[in-house]
């Protein structure tokens, strides 16, 4: 079969309708090597504004490093060893170590997040589950205002209200529990409450605002379908909880945890009011007293008029901004393999 011949009455539409077409632009792919001005200028501010944050970072640590270095060669003491008194009168023959302030900074933050991350986790799912919408935001709303309280007023109202309200539950878990060291009469149990135990759970007051909202807005983003799959089969509340909204907000509230340990590891404030330091060797006691690496630089901030007793202090204050990003370093850990391990 053969096609008719359009002739050249066709031919001539046809070539009247194509010089009346509009002309077709080229169209720019959309991939790296020709991106829009818009884009290329977002994406070096984005760059930029990393880099910077990198440079502050290192700049912080850089800064800690110089000025310390002169005080650790002075020190006649192993620095990370020592714990005995922080001697710096003496410039030329210096003796401070970090071993004391390490363990309580570390003792009092473990402490207090054992205590909060329970709570936390608690006010997080009745939020975010089980408390009506309306409730819901007056209670949240009210938990995120422990975190506008100031560091001084937590630390007045540890040592003054507190600490004489805990003072026969420290007398009683002293006598019935001694036998552990945990509970044993430490070197500040008599000191007016200011011991590690008040310590502790001012901390766990102050960083419980941070662990609950985190953990709840990660909650409340559990996909509704598979929430509303688990209640068609039949689950309860507490199973939908347990099978749906805590194994995907787990990365979440490791997060949250994470930020509250690093809150209590700074903290200077409340805990100077509250643990005010003693001579005597920290002994693991909740009982206790003691001073934290952020501490001890408050307290000592006079003898910072000179470079080498400044620069012991830096020292310590560098460790602390070590510990820090160990401790996001192990946070950043669990949640990758919490993300890993729901995928």
């Amino acid at each position: 079969m053969t096609t008719p011949d359009p002739g050249p009455a066709s031919s001539a539409a046809d070539s009247a309708g194509s010089s009346t077409r509009a002309p077709t632009l080229p169209i720019a792919p959309w991939n790296d090597a020709s991106p829009r001005f818009g884009d290329r200028t977002f994406r070096r501010l984005a760059e930029a504004t990393g880099a910077l944050i990198a440079v502050l970072v290192i700049a912080i640590g850089g800064f800690l490093l110089w000025r310390a270095i002169p005080a650790l060669q002075r020190n006649q003491e192993n620095f990370f060893t020592y714990r005995g008194n922080w001697v710096t009168a003496d410039t030329s023959a210096m003796h401070f170590g970090i071993l004391d302030l390490l363990q309580v900074t570390v003792f009092v933050s473990i402490f207090a997040l054992i205590l909060a991350m329970p709570v936390g986790l608690g006010v997080a799912i009745f939020l975010s589950q089980y408390a009506p919408r309306r409730l819901a935001g007056a209670l949240a709303y009210t938990v995120d205002l422990l975190a506008a309280v100031p560091s001084i007023i937590y630390g007045v109202w540890g040592l003054y209200v507190l600490a004489p309200q805990l003072r026969p539950v420290a007398t009683w878990l002293n006598h019935s529990l001694g036998w552990c060291f945990l509970f044993a009469d430490g070197s500040a149990s008599a000191a007016g409450g200011g011991t590690i135990f008040t310590g502790g759970l001012v901390l766990a007051v102050m960083i419980l605002p941070i662990i609950t909202a985190v953990t709840r807005e990660v909650f409340m983003q559990t996909p509704d379908e598979q929430i509303e799959a688990a209640l068609a089969l039949g689950a309860t509340r507490w199973e939908v909880v347990k099978t749906t909204v805590l194994p995907f907000g787990r990365s979440g509230y490791v997060s949250g945890a994470m930020l509250g340990l690093g809150r209590a590891l700074g903290e200077t404030v409340a805990l100077l009011i509250i643990l005010r330091g003693t001579q005597k060797a920290f002994g693991w006691s909740l009982f206790d007293g003691g001073s934290t690496f952020a501490t001890k630089i408050a307290a000592t901030a006079w003898e910072f008029n000179d470079r080498y007793k400044a620069g012991a202090y830096i020292a310590a204050g560098l460790v602390l901004f070590l510990l820090t990003f160990v401790i996001d370093a192990i946070a950043r850990g669990v949640v990758a393999g919490s993300v890993r391990g729901r995928r």
